[in-house]
């Protein structure tokens, strides 16, 4: 028979989460960077959501959107760029390199080539790879010269930009290059979203030239990456990292093989892995590895997390944190999750802003919720509505309850 697994329960997968996700208040953070760094990477579909998710997390949420600013367009520290499944994301800058290469280049190869085939055949070869080389060359240079530019502004540097090509069955869509040229760049690790044009919750955006970083074996970098997150997010499933990295099953294995993972029980009777050594994101210390029982304390702890945010989003199987019961009021259609309402680990509602501004929550979940969690939701709210100052926050993806919640 083979050696038994250690089991990793619930409860101790919870506390993990309250510390390494810089949830409890005692983990939170000082600055945007180490928010990032300890999540590994944040959404970045809807704008809004990086900013509730750091402001979350951090001591002095009052210094949310100047730091984020300060952050991703000053210091570029940070960096909003494409990487897992497709879908855009924040990563500290040191880590493009490592999203590029693991994730990156398998879905640029698809984007482009899809590109080209969409182009030709929806112009009847008038625009050729040929002729986009050659619009791309001149795009690149005249973002360069800009530094920060818009679409618009870049259409009025290289005017083929403008071209329209058919799409869809029939042909009854009409694509841009621009837009489709943008995206691509985008995924190849090119360019990188830049300033918003207005406020920090603004979906329209400037393009920039994305940082240089090397390129680097993408075997090494799905082993760094799966590393990496296996420090903040485990234990986890085979089922968790294929889905969360878009990889192969195969992939996942041998990754996981790479960096050495080790198999745990999970409450559910299945398997997890986790790291055998990591270097803890609130101490900076280097722990005896996740193969051993995680025994720090944690407190109380109650959070209001937006749409998207990645601890909501960091698992596919979530039945340990989030009763599938629940589900129907919390996540749209497509599978994105709305705003939630955390107490001790688990979610147990969700929350919303109304039109006058007010932050109102409402708890689907009861059991083992008494007075102290009410106190400490409360006490999130506040908070909450403090530093956001009145700006109006809109999720991107539409949920049951948050719709509930804001018309009243």
């Amino acid at each position: 028979m083979g050696e038994r697994l250690r089991q990793v329960t619930t409860a101790e997968r919870r506390a993990r989460l309250a510390l390494r996700h810089r949830l409890a208040p005692g983990a939170r953070a000082a600055t945007p960077e180490e928010v990032a760094g300890s999540l590994v990477a944040l959404h970045g579909t809807d704008p809004a959501t990086v900013y509730l998710a750091v402001g979350a997390r951090l001591v002095d949420a009052a210094g949310t959107v100047p730091g984020l600013g300060r952050a991703l367009y000053e210091e570029r520290s940070l960096v909003r760029m494409h990487g897992m499944r497709h879908t855009v994301f924040v990563f500290p800058t040191e880590l493009a390199a490592v999203v590029h290469a693991s994730t990156g280049l398998t879905v640029a190869a698809r984007a482009r080539a899809g590109l080209i085939k969409d182009m030709t055949t929806g112009s009847d070869g008038r625009l050729t790879p040929e002729w986009l080389a050659e619009v791309e060359t001149a795009t690149l240079a005249a973002l360069a010269r800009r530094g920060q530019a818009t679409v618009n502004e870049l259409v009025h540097d290289e005017p083929r930009l403008r071209e329209q090509f058919a799409y869809g069955a029939g042909g009854k869509y009409q694509h841009t290059v621009s837009s489709r040229l943008m995206r691509v760049l985008g995924v190849e690790g090119r360019v990188v979203r830049g300033r918003p044009l207005g406020s920090w919750t603004s979906t329209q955006f400037r393009w920039a030239v994305a940082p240089p970083h090397p390129e680097l074996p993408p075997a090494g970098a799905q082993s760094e990456l799966l590393r990496q997150w296996l420090t903040v997010c485990g234990p986890a499933t085979e089922a968790d990292l294929k889905w969360w990295t878009g990889w192969k099953v195969t992939e996942v294995r041998k990754a996981l093989a790479a960096i050495g993972a080790q198999a745990v029980s999970l409450d559910d009777g299945g398997t997890g892995y986790v790291t055998d050594g990591v270097t803890d994101g609130v101490t900076d210390g280097v722990t005896d590895g996740d193969a051993e029982p995680f025994t720090e304390p944690v407190e109380p702890w109650a959070a209001l997390l937006p749409g998207l945010d990645p601890t909501a989003m960091g698992w596919q199987d979530r039945d340990w944190y989030l009763a599938p019961a629940l589900r129907p009021a919390l996540f749209d259609r497509s599978g994105n999750v709305g705003p939630t309402v955390w107490w001790n680990g688990r979610v147990i509602g969700g929350w919303a802003q109304r039109p006058d501004g007010e932050i109102v929550w409402r708890l689907l979940e009861t059991e083992g919720v008494g007075s102290e969690a009410h106190t400490a939701i409360e006490a999130e709210a506040a908070r909450l509505s403090a530093w956001v100052a009145g700006t109006r926050i809109t999720p991107r993806f539409r949920t049951p309850l948050e719709r509930g919640l804001t018309s009243g």
